[in-house]
């Protein structure tokens, strides 16, 4: 397919409002592709959006189909029709969608003064925006989420796109599709062959649900569920009701919402809520979130010893109770800080002395050579942050010391 690529454009935005290296990865979003050094790619809209970043702008490009996207082999509609030049809503749509209209450092320092153990661990994760993804997306890869890791999620993901979404073009010969729709994941024959692709018993709860949304409910029920303050792409926003103690109203009603879909748990409904819906006082809190809690937050005692659905809502309550209307945002940076892909990597790494100490003539001749070798074994962590270069901090862990004996021949 023909394509037609704008120039790359630059938008002035620092590391402190924005890191797109940290953002990208950090398990909100899992269609983003390295498609050249630090350069990320996806398809948006109907057109294949680049980005990379230095400390002082966000670089953009996008490419364009000259001719309408290629449908899958299910003849799916296409999603969006190629964009006239001077219709680009370019801009419009990545302001959108990396929802940068709050201020980041700001919230940062809300966030901090609310929480200290927030202001101890927030600093080298700064950054990072809860990103304002389609809610029909958000909510089938987070259904793919289910006792998932970021890694296998992209995996499934980007085959529903190769199989099933519209062919939007190439980058260095690498295919891009967007996501599919609602009526092309409803095949009867959508089920057996996501089986087949590895997905497991989520490949039942993708049809199901599909088939609900495009035979039953439609996107617009999906859509309608977002927050009002937070629409989809290209929709006005409009005031939403006060945070209570359990999360806005609409923002219970939608949670209730997705609940009734298959595949679709109380973690699994937050994070579309929080991802896809623009409700930020969503905090999904899983495993790991659970873990964070019991060590930083003094759960998992008395009651909630243990993540049941009651210490599951306490937990949510008693972030949204630190952070406020953001809450999911702020719990999204803990997360990240937690993850193994951003944590201090440890390297082993020793030092080596040998020493001879003792040298005995054989009768025959030859030498017997004795020596002493002290292994100084130390721990590395290796550390780099976005504002400074990578370091090491040493930790001496142990010395050891060996003896040998060896034989030469005169």
């Amino acid at each position: 397919m023909a394509l037609r690529a704008a120039e790359w454009q630059k938008l002035p935005i620092s590391l402190m409002e924005l890191c797109i290296n940290t953002t990208l990865r950090c398990g909100q979003s899992f269609r983003w592709r390295k498609s050249a050094e630090d350069e990320w790619s996806m398809v948006l809209h109907g057109r294949i959006l680049s980005f990379r970043q230095d400390a002082t702008y966000l670089y953009y490009r996008a490419t364009f189909p000259s001719a309408l996207p290629t449908p899958p082999h299910s003849n799916t509609p296409s999603i969006a029709p190629p964009i006239a030049s001077d219709e680009d809503d370019t801009l419009a749509l990545i302001q959108h969608y990396f929802n940068l209209e709050p201020n980041l450092a700001q919230l940062y320092e809300q966030w901090a003064s609310a929480d200290p153990n927030f202001k101890k661990r927030a600093p080298k994760f700064t950054g990072i925006r809860i990103l304002r993804q389609d809610p029909w997306e958000a909510l089938i890869g987070f259904i793919c989420s289910s006792n998932n890791n970021i890694s296998r999620i992209s995996g499934m993901v980007h085959n529903l796109c190769k199989h099933y979404g519209p062919l939007i073009g190439h980058v260095d010969g690498e295919p891009y599709h967007d996501f599919p729709t609602p009526e092309a994941l409803a095949d009867p024959k959508v089920e057996a062959h996501l089986k087949e692709l590895g997905f497991g018993y989520r490949a039942k709860y993708i049809a199901k649900t599909a088939r609900i949304v495009a035979e039953e409910k439609g996107l617009h029920w999906l859509e309608d569920l977002c927050n009002p303050e937070s629409p989809i792409f290209g929709k006005e926003p409009k005031p939403a009701d006060e945070l209570a103690e359990g999360g806005r109203e609409g923002y219970r009603k939608a949670h209730e919402g997705l609940l009734a879909l298959h595949g679709v748990g109380p973690k699994v409904a937050d994070c579309v809520c929080l991802f896809g819906l623009g409700w930020s006082e969503s905090v999904p809190v899983d495993t790991h979130v659970w873990q964070i809690a019991q060590r930083d937050y003094k759960f998992g005692k008395g009651k909630h010893s243990s993540l049941t659905a009651a210490t599951y809502t306490a937990v949510a309550n008693r972030f949204r109770q630190l952070w406020g209307k953001e809450a999911g945002w702020a719990h999204s940076v803990l997360f990240t800080a937690d993850l193994k892909a951003f944590s201090e990597r440890v390297v082993a790494k020793s030092e080596i002395k040998e020493e001879k100490v003792k040298v005995e003539k054989e009768p025959d001749g030859s030498e017997t050579i004795e020596t002493v070798t002290d292994v100084t074994v130390k721990r590395v962590k290796r550390i780099k942050t976005e504002d400074e270069p990578e370091h090491d901090v040493v930790q001496i862990v142990g010395d050891l010391r060996t003896r040998s004996k060896r034989r030469k021949a005169v």
